[in-house]
């Protein structure tokens, strides 16, 4: 699971009031490289919760070179769009765990896909 995908998924529990962010557990990470688009990052900034990357990708050992808060004119800065494309698309956990951060409902990521479905009770 990218790290893109994880910034726009939430918890969907009973009870549920937000459900965002989803904590991120890695037992596994795998780093793929991808061509850089700096188009498709620039335009993605203003969809993203910035601290929320910043604190996942950290949380899961990637996010070290990224500013706690997203500078302005960030699209103009090659350098820093290269390091979010890098944690955004090439960072992938390949298995591990999401957490509801309202209930704890822990949904499973297994070869890279998470499994958010939910039994009847939950």
């Amino acid at each position: 699971m990218k790290l893109l995908i994880h910034n726009i998924m939430k918890s969907h529990c009973k009870g549920v009031t937000d459900g965002f962010p989803l904590k991120l557990i890695s037992s596994e990470v795998n780093v793929n490289e991808i061509e850089f688009n700096a188009d498709f990052i620039s335009r993605m900034l203003s969809r993203l919760d910035w601290q929320v990357l910043v604190s996942t990708a950290k949380s899961i050992g990637y996010g070290e070179s990224l500013p706690d808060m997203c500078p302005d004119n960030v699209e103009d800065d090659e350098e820093l769009l290269k390091q979010v494309h890098h944690v955004l698309l090439e960072v992938e956990v390949v298995e591990g765990y999401l957490e509801c951060p309202e209930t704890g409902h822990q949904f499973p990521i297994s070869k890279g896909i998470p499994d958010m479905r939910l039994k009847e009770e939950d």
